[in-house]
């Protein structure tokens, strides 16, 4: 476990920093531009923009929030919640992002009520979404070098008030530093294992087995969004957020 949280964490070093940015000058002219394709109503353009930016690897909540926006625009349901749960995935407690992926929802044909949940677990995973992995990476590193800076002044300080202010001082910022890795490493785990996909096709059978023979066990329509249980051969079998599950080809779908 100790081993995993520490890789994570080194994952996050080196990846999320350059995050922290669009990274170049060249991708920060082209999220402007695209700014301002959307701002002349030229959602298309726009989106075409955005999407430049993704295929050079610069990845942001923002991005792909702009994109939803601008696929709903163009009334492309699926490509905006897409685009939102996207961005969801990178900023979880963005209050926009949520809002605008419950908006989307709205225009969807399947309403589809989640089963009941104990709420001990609905809390955790409040709890651990509430800030994003990019936030607390930076987090546990600033709070790992001021419980840094407050130890050094332990050993070097001469007043017996500040060393014992700056001694408890570290101790709880090593805690919150401990505690924004812990997080950042549940959040990562909770999508690492919770692997979702949205309908794209108007119409879609769910079928009891991973032949096109199979019976049909219910109809789910574009925009739904399942999650990913397993796959065969062209197949995979889903779940939706009350319970029903089944199988659907993977054709109809894309991977969140």
């Amino acid at each position: 476990m100790k081993y995993s949280m520490l890789k994570r964490l080194f994952y996050l070093l080196v990846i999320v920093f350059p995050l922290l940015s669009f990274g170049n000058d060249d991708a920060a002219m082209l999220f402007k531009k695209a700014n301002d394709l959307y701002a002349k109503s030229q959602y298309k353009e726009a989106l075409n923009t955005y999407q430049q930016i993704i295929d050079d690897d610069h990845q942001s909540a923002a991005v792909f929030f702009n994109m939803g926006n601008a696929a709903y625009k163009t009334g492309d349901i699926p490509s905006a919640l897409l685009y939102f749960e996207k961005a969801h995935k990178l900023s979880p407690g963005d209050e926009d992002i949520n809002f605008n992926l419950k908006y989307a929802n709205l225009k969807t044909t399947d309403k589809i009520d989640a089963a009941p949940e104990f709420f001990l677990s609905r809390w955790w995973r409040a709890f651990i979404l509430s800030i994003s992995a990019k936030v607390l990476s930076v987090w546990s590193v600033l709070f790992v070098l001021a419980a840094s800076g407050a130890l050094a002044l332990y050993f070097f300080g001469n007043s017996v008030s500040v060393k014992k202010a700056s001694f408890y001082g570290a101790l709880a910022l090593f805690f919150l530093g401990g505690l924004s890795i812990f997080m950042a490493n549940r959040q990562l785990s909770y999508f690492d294992d919770h692997k979702q996909a949205i309908v794209f096709s108007n119409s879609v059978n769910v079928k009891s087995g991973p032949v096109d023979k199979s019976g049909t066990l219910f109809v789910i329509h574009e925009g739904t969004k399942v999650n990913i249980m397993d796959s065969n051969n062209g197949w995979m079998k889903v779940s939706l957020a009350n319970g029903n599950e089944g199988w659907i080809k993977t054709t109809n779908v894309k991977e969140i």
